[in-house]
C-alpha cells in the first residue's frame, strides 16, 4: 500500500486539455491581449516559459485558475468559455511556452 501511494500519490498529473482544440479558442479568445505569448497589458507577466516559472503560472491548474477567476486586468472568462475550451487553452498555452512561442 505504502508503495503505491509513493508511486502514484506524487506522479505528476496528465495535461488533461488538447492543445489543437485551445489553439483555435486562444485565438478567438486570448490572442489579442496575449499575442505570441506576449501581454500587450503588463509586458513582463507575458505567458512565456521563464515568466510563467517565475510567477508560479507554469501549470495547467495555474492557467486554468487565471482564465477562469480572472486576476488584475484580466477578465474572468467563466460563463464565456467553457471547462473544456479553459483547459484546452491552458494545454495550448503550457505547449507553445515549452516551444518558445
Amino acid at each position: 500500500m505504502a508503495v503505491a501511494i509513493v508511486a502514484f500519490g506524487f506522479a505528476s498529473p496528465a495535461m488533461a486539455g488538447d492543445a489543437a482544440k485551445g489553439a483555435k479558442v486562444f485565438s478567438a479568445n486570448c490572442a489579442a491581449c496575449h499575442i505570441g505569448g506576449g501581454n500587450v497589458v503588463n509586458g513582463a507577466k507575458t505567458l512565456k516559459k521563464t515568466d510563467l516559472e517565475k510567477y508560479s503560472m507554469a501549470s495547467e491548474e495555474a492557467i486554468i485558475t487565471q482564465v477562469t477567476k480572472g486576476k488584475n486586468a484580466m477578465p474572468s472568462f467563466l460563463g464565456r468559455l467553457s471547462e473544456d475550451d479553459i483547459a484546452n487553452v491552458a494545454a495550448y498555452v503550457l505547449a507553445q511556452a515549452e516551444k518558445g512561442w
